[in-house]
């Protein structure tokens, strides 16, 4: 089995410390996940990078843990799903909710859940998401823009999934 360094400030690749200390900044530790992504910068800094962006999207911070949760659960990343489980119980996020992202079923709120099915069919059919799906989670309330936003939003759960099921984070 191939193995992957988890790095630490100190002896992660020079193009990867700075982005791990703006990492402990914002969490105030560095998750075991941009630890193993440190091994290519570029794969930090580009995570990061998408991470912020879709945290200025005109989505709701609930509606953003919707999206990560949502492909969290479809990429079958366990470790993901724990983290962003913590992340929307720090936004209050209803527990129902909760349940039923990681139980991958419908949630309880209408409009929680355009997002949720059009995420999964992002997710599911790689994009190429039937016109009659869109125009569903359009008139669930959505934009256009909100529909490449989810797109945007399951772009960095690829980076983060992906690196985790490779690299085994715990």
């Amino acid at each position: 089995m191939s193995t992957f360094p988890k790095h630490t400030i100190d002896d992660a690749p020079e193009a990867s410390k700075a982005l791990l200390e703006g990492t402990k900044k914002a969490f105030g530790f560095v998750p075991n996940l941009q630890s193993y992504m440190a091994e290519a910068p570029e794969l930090l800094a580009g995570y990061s990078a998408l991470w912020d962006l879709f945290s200025k999207s005109t989505l709701t911070p609930h509606e953003q843990q919707v999206v990560y949760l949502t492909s969290n659960f479809e990429n079958d990343c366990h470790y993901c799903m724990a983290g962003h489980s913590t992340l929307a119980k720090m936004i209050h996020m209803d527990e129902g909710v909760i349940a039923a992202l990681r139980a991958g079923t419908p949630l309880p709120d209408e409009k929680l859940e355009a997002l949720h099915r059009f995420t999964t069919l992002v997710v599911r059919e790689r994009g190429f998401v039937p016109d009659a799906d869109v125009d569903a989670f359009l008139a669930a309330g959505y934009t256009r823009r909100n529909v490449l936003e989810v797109i945007l939003g399951v772009a960095t759960k690829v980076m983060s999934n992906y690196t985790t099921h490779r690299a085994h984070t715990v």
